[in-house]
């Protein structure tokens, strides 16, 4: 059973038709079709809130029931993870994916709703690669300090480091040792910024992907 085969099977399951699925997740029936027909994939905000409305989580929708699910040369200590997209550090914007990542199992274990990009860029080289690959937790609210996987219609998805101001003012800044990267001030008048979730987890790139 591949994704568009799950997304129609947890659809139909859950009662829900394409026009009301397509409905609470925002998009159109031809979104939603385009899923189920295997043509897309959704986003990196769409995958976590679809999984939300079908009562499982990202890493069933694009890996099925487990592990054994994905080819595998996992080891013991290690689960594989389809990343599911690319997101800026910096340069570029969120893309395709397709490879698997080697992610510690107790840290898959502790995040049920794990899922994995591969971010580029180097607004966040203090703390990650500039290729690094990103474990979120999308249910595990950030606090001051955290590194976030954000988007927002300006700048699609992106890593920043997450501040809480006063009065509901949220501030998202690069963690760099290069110099020009602005802060982000979102108050409450502002569009708003997604949280799509908390990094939890990070290992370069190259190191964890097959």
């Amino acid at each position: 059973m591949d994704f568009s085969a799950r997304v129609r099977a947890l659809r139909e399951s859950a009662g829900l038709t394409q026009a009301q699925l397509a409905d609470k997740v925002g998009l159109t029936n031809r979104a939603v079709g385009a899923w189920e027909s295997g043509r897309s994939k959704p986003r990196l905000d769409k995958l976590s809130q679809l999984a939300d409305i079908l009562g499982t989580t990202p890493y069933y929708l694009m890996n099925g029931d487990g592990p054994e699910r994905v080819e595998s040369r996992a080891t013991s200590a290690t689960v594989p993870i389809r990343a599911i997209g690319v997101t800026c550090m910096g340069d570029g914007d969120e893309a395709g994916a397709d490879a698997v990542v080697e992610v510690p199992e107790g840290v898959a274990a502790r995040h049920p709703g794990l899922f994995v990009v591969h971010g580029i860029g180097s607004c966040m080289d203090r703390r990650f690669p500039e290729d690094a690959a990103l474990g979120v937790d999308p249910d595990m609210e950030p606090r001051t300090g955290d590194a976030v996987l954000v988007r927002d219609e300006a700048h699609g998805s992106f890593v920043h480091v997450y501040m809480a101001g006063a009065g509901g003012t949220v501030m998202l800044s690069a963690d760099s040792w290069q110099d020009g990267y602005e802060d982000l001030v979102v108050g409450p008048r502002d569009p708003p910024v997604e949280v799509l979730g908390t990094v939890v987890w990070w290992q370069a790139y190259e190191d964890v992907v097959r």
